[in-house]
């Protein structure tokens, strides 16, 4: 993916209030942060943020968190969030310190179009592979509820694979989310861009009790 310059990154990254700078010290604290009791729903590659913008503007009661670790993008996504939501806020890192960042604290989890790493030496960087899933035990409150949509059927088929071999139990599996009418879907730039081309998005919710 080629990566554009945002102009005036570096004013927009210092500038803004939404970007969580050193999310580290928040370990075990997110609620805390928020001041409420409300879920936490994360996206883990936010990319321009439009997926997560608008879920926190439709639902208010839910506190959620972009995960990016792109200074480019991330300035992209701080500029699509209005003045006055206290419900969302933008982490700059990489996915990789995941459990870092977060002890038993969130509720759900965005897999939205991830690089796929096609090479299956690299099989290990997806953000649905075990070397993850493992690192995701760490920081779901106890249930654990994984929300994945991608363009790429070989990505797709593998999570599947990996979700499955990981005692989640799978749900809402389509080969083609677009197929409907669903007016109420909130979708990302990505989506928009390969449904209008008529590519199919597949989707899965991937579940698994706490232990």
């Amino acid at each position: 993916m080629r990566l554009r310059n945002v102009k005036n990154k570096e004013e927009i990254l210092s500038n803004s209030n939404y970007l969580i700078r050193n999310p580290e010290q928040y370990l075990g604290k997110w609620k805390e942060f928020f001041g409420n009791d409300n879920p936490i729903y994360i996206e883990i590659g936010m990319g321009k943020g439009k997926f997560i913008v608008e879920n926190a503007i439709k639902y208010p009661d839910i506190n959620f968190i972009g995960i990016e670790k792109f200074d480019s993008i991330v300035a992209r996504g701080l500029q699509k969030i209005p003045e006055g939501l206290k419900n969302l806020v933008i982490v700059r890192m990489d996915a990789n310190n995941i459990d870092k960042v977060f002890n038993h604290e969130i509720d759900r989890i965005y897999l939205n179009f991830s690089d796929p790493w096609p090479k299956i030496r690299h099989a290990s960087r997806r953000l649905s592979s075990k070397v993850f899933l493992d690192k995701y035990d760490n920081i779901f409150v106890s249930d654990k509820q994984i929300h994945m949509r991608t363009d790429n059927r070989d990505l797709y088929i593998y999570s599947l694979m990996s979700f499955s071999e990981n005692c989640y139990i799978l749900t809402d599996i389509t080969f083609d989310l677009h197929d409907g009418n669903n007016k109420e879907l909130i979708t990302t730039e990505y989506e928009d861009k390969f449904s209008s081309k008529g590519m199919p998005i597949y989707a899965v919710v991937a579940v698994k009790k706490g232990v």
